[in-house]
């Protein structure tokens, strides 16, 4: 099994535990248990108080539920705002990182090339990171709100505990950041690779190219330098036999005539 294999079944296997994450943190806002309260009234009669960021509820021991929006925004505590402006962003963030990384995968046949499908799986695993922060905080705040007013000992007014919705809030970020690490990581030192990579021919290669074509050309000087030499050397060899070959048939001649 190859790297690129193993790598591409990590990114499945992210992908999976992003998306339930992102489902989780999603099924928090119609959830209304982020914070409840049982109140006895007497030994037949039981209030159950519970509320989310949106509206507050109360149930009897009839069964008989009763819900009421808040009815100003304006009115709300900073500390809400804030928890719902970060739970729609990290919902929006996720969303949009979904679709990166489906676009970044390696087991899809769009996105380009590798180094291109790297930076967008890179991009969407930043998108989980941050949404997963993002809902981590809201959450987190919300459920320290209702831990410090319950062990307040001077607080007079209805007691809540932490509900179901925080605890899903908080699995869903956990995974949202888990995976987004793990995306972002594979992503970025794939994408930086391969940019190097792609990037030293156009810095580094011109120079080897004429490093070689002067060691080329050296070469060949030093060739046509040895060649001439020896035509040279050829030359006067040729010369010099000639020369001895002619005066070796005066000196027959001679013999010759004075014989």
């Amino acid at each position: 099994m190859g790297y690129r294999t193993v790598v591409m079944y990590m990114e499945i296997g992210c992908f999976v535990v992003c998306i339930s994450g992102w489902i989780l943190v999603c099924s928090t806002m119609p959830t209304e248990i982020w914070s409840w309260s049982e109140v006895e009234s007497s030994a037949l009669t039981t209030a159950h108080y519970f509320s989310n960021l949106w509206k507050d509820c109360v149930t009897d021991s009839t069964g008989l539920s009763d819900c009421k929006g808040i009815p100003s925004l304006l009115a709300l505590n900073w500390g809400i705002h804030m928890c719902r402006a970060l739970v729609i962003t990290s919902i929006i963030l996720a969303f949009f990182g979904s679709v990166l990384v489906l676009v970044g995968m390696k087991c899809t046949k769009i996105g380009g090339s590798e180094y291109a499908k790297s930076r967008v799986t890179f991009a969407g695993g930043m998108n989980y990171f941050i949404g997963g922060l993002c809902s981590m905080i809201a959450f987190s705040f919300y459920g320290n709100r209702i831990r410090a007013e319950f062990q307040d000992p001077y607080f007079k007014s209805t007691k809540f505990e932490i509900g179901v919705g925080v605890f899903l809030g908080w699995a869903g970020s956990t995974l949202l950041i888990v995976g987004g690490l793990i995306y972002s990581i594979f992503g970025g030192r794939e994408g930086c690779q391969s940019s190097s990579e792609i990037n030293s021919p156009a810095y580094r290669m011109p120079g080897a190219y004429t490093m070689v074509s002067k060691n080329k050309s050296n070469v060949s000087l030093a060739h046509t330098e040895i060649s001439e030499n020896r035509k040279s050397r050829t030359t006067r060899n040729s010369k010099g036999s000639s020369i001895y070959a002619t005066r070796n048939d005066a000196n027959t001649t001679a013999i010759n005539a004075y014989v």
